[in-house]
């Protein structure tokens, strides 16, 4: 009886510790790291809507540079991409005038929460499938972001002038291929950086 017990003991172990290792295993990536790819992002978020510059309204139909601040977000953690949802527009708008001066602090609010919530909620989530954890925090960030950014956009940026029927007409309505876009790329996109060793696997099985 004692050898079985301690055979179930031995099991219960390397159980755990395969949990355990499987759960943080995403925190092999050091800061530098990080901050490289939080850099790249960065550069990114004024060379990717350079892509959409001919089609009418790309930049709020399809919100191109959203992409690289959730996945900022998603790959580095909240700080990084708190940080990429920031300096992202202001380095478009100061190198090419997108987004306008007048709309850049409630943009740059919008994108911070973003890349922030996605990254917190990456933290938080441990469904072990890395496609359902990206899916889970990048539709959090998604929801979450665009109804704070309404909040602080009604109370602050365009008191009185912005409501209800704004809100849905252009973080809905119009938004609805750019919110499509990045539900099909932005979780394949993280996921080939994994299999191609890039960044870290999320989880043990990923390597497999």
């Amino acid at each position: 009886m004692k050898k079985n017990r301690y055979l179930v003991d031995s099991k219960n172990e390397f159980h755990f510790i395969k949990n355990f290792q499987e759960v943080f295993i995403m925190k092999q990536m050091s800061n530098v790291k990080k901050s490289i790819i939080t850099a790249v992002c960065i550069a990114l978020c004024y060379l990717v809507p350079l892509l959409f510059h001919g089609i009418q309204n790309a930049g709020q139909i399809f919100c191109p540079m959203h992409i690289p601040v959730y996945i900022c977000g998603l790959v580095c953690g909240w700080p990084f991409g708190l940080l990429c949802g920031v300096a992202g527009p202001l380095l478009s708008s100061a190198l090419s005038g997108m987004p306008p001066i007048a709309i850049l602090p409630q943009m740059m609010v919008e994108l911070a929460i973003y890349g922030a919530v996605a990254g917190f909620v990456m933290k938080l989530v441990h469904t072990r499938n890395t496609y359902a954890d990206l899916y889970i925090s990048l539709i959090a960030a998604l929801v979450s972001g665009r109804i704070l950014s309404g909040i602080v956009k009604a109370l602050i940026f365009a008191r009185g002038s912005y409501g209800m029927a704004a809100w849905v007409s252009g973080s809905v309505v119009t938004s609805w291929p750019g919110t499509l876009l990045h539900l099909i790329l932005i979780p394949s996109i993280v996921f080939a950086l994994m299999k191609a060793h890039l960044i870290p696997a999320r989880y043990d099985s990923d390597n497999r």
